[in-house]
């Protein structure tokens, strides 16, 4: 498998260059050159299959033969080592829970693959060191902290919003020590995304061979495919469509998902559940793409003003807008209508949804009508116990804590502040 960038100005990558690279080097994001649909008979069978079975299928073609068929089993196998229950919300309506892992955010199976794969491809490099730059705007920086600790040859450098990640979000990120640093930027997710960018293509940083783990690296994008095809496991028995609402930000999830559909998958239809960073939702209205700063709200990690992913959709439907429009929705909700969504859902059907999956639920609620005898799937993409300012308030409850949460809070926050893109480069050396 080769991967070709999308700004179409760089040479094709194999999948290890592209994992290591993150970005290609005229700034545009590795696309496969191909996406293979798997035969019919494996989704005649799915539900005799476990999950790393179906994980292992999804993504061989992706990785071809360079790493053996052995290896990649055993990394799928420690990706994989929690639940991903769908359960049902109300009828008809499910929620597909994401929060399962280790720092009880859905960005652990992207992260624990990448992690992996990148040990695996410096397994025999003794002196080298990759260093992984990534940006946050919530769950993405605790769970790469989480998945890379201790990866031998791996440095970890975490630049998030000062002010603007959640308490435990925080902490999941800069208390951890060895080889994981966190830089707490002066600004918003755009500024800390756009200084990664800047530091890829800086011939003066060539020697920290920079790669990212946001979801613009293919090894941690395509691995967020696998949700959907356990979901459809799941719910397969009952002979219904299926919409799926993701709450979107970056657009890994819901891009992941339309590589399912594209694989074979049956999705009948997707939807983009945003908050009012309404890049996506304003693009289906006018056909212009006009990304705008963010603004922050309460599903913070959905802070997104330029979605980085939304490029690779686009180029799976050959950016024409009435093709798209056939497969995918988007909706755009207000901070007020999600707390009344958590609120409905708590005193309805005493299911805790936090802010990202409740903007979900209503994205998945509105296009329903267009779909009456389908089964409705929003994503759950992180634990309530993350947002429990949120959280408890607005439900009038307490939340346990969990053991993996419990862990981190009464560790010391370690995090160096910067505002510029040349202390970033000071800070790396």
């Amino acid at each position: 498998m080769k991967y070709y960038s999308l700004n179409h100005n760089a040479p094709k990558v194999s999948f290890e260059e592209a994992v290591i690279q993150g970005l290609a080097t005229d700034r545009g994001l590795y696309f496969p050159e191909k996406i293979t649909p798997l035969p019919a008979a494996f989704f005649d069978t799915i539900e005799n299959k476990s999950n790393e079975e179906i994980a292992f299928q999804a993504i061989q073609q992706f990785v071809g033969n360079e790493i053996p068929e052995t290896e990649l089993q055993a990394i799928i196998k420690e990706t994989l080592c929690f639940d991903f229950p769908v359960v049902e919300v109300e009828k008809g309506i499910y929620s597909l829970e994401l929060f399962h892992g280790p720092t009880m955010a859905f960005k652990d199976v992207g992260a624990r693959f990448m992690s992996r794969c990148l040990g695996y491809f410096n397994r025999n490099d003794k002196t080298s060191k990759n260093t992984v730059l990534v940006a946050t705007s919530g769950d993405t920086g605790g769970a790469v902290a989480s998945g890379f600790l201790g990866v031998k040859g791996v440095e970890v450098v975490i630049l998030y919003p000062s002010g603007k990640v959640s308490d435990i979000q925080e902490r999941q990120l800069t208390t951890l020590g060895q080889n994981i640093k966190a830089l707490e930027i002066d600004g918003v997710f755009d500024d800390c995304q756009d200084m990664v960018k800047k530091a890829f293509l800086d011939e003066s940083l060539k020697h920290h061979n920079l790669t990212s783990a946001n979801s613009i690296n293919i090894a941690r994008w395509l691995p967020q495919m696998f949700y959907f095809f356990f979901a459809y496991k799941a719910l397969k028995n009952q002979n219904k469509p299926l919409v799926f609402s993701c709450p979107s930000g970056n657009f890994g999830n819901i891009c992941a998902g339309i590589i399912a559909k594209k694989m074979g998958l049956p999705i009948t239809h997707f939807v983009a559940s945003t908050n009012v960073n309404d890049t996506v939702p304003r693009f289906l209205t006018n056909g212009i793409y006009d990304p705008k700063p963010s603004i922050a709200t309460i599903s913070n990690a959905m802070d997104v003003g330029n979605p980085s992913n939304f490029i690779r959709i686009q180029e799976m439907y050959q950016n024409d807008l009435e093709h798209f429009k056939t497969d995918f929705s988007s909706y755009t909700f207000s901070d007020q209508a999600t707390l009344e969504a958590m609120k409905s859902i708590y005193e309805t059907n005493e299911y805790i949804a936090e802010p990202h999956g409740a903007v979900g639920y209503l994205g998945l609620k509105k296009e329903l009508d267009n779909y009456p005898n389908a089964i409705g799937i929003f994503l759950e993409t992180a634990h309530p116990i993350k947002f429990l300012d949120v959280v408890e308030p607005a439900l009038n409850v307490k939340l346990p804590i969990p053991t993996q949460i419990e862990s981190v809070l009464g560790k010391e926050k370690i995090s160096t502040k910067i505002k510029t893109y040349e202390e970033l480069k000071s800070f790396l050396g």
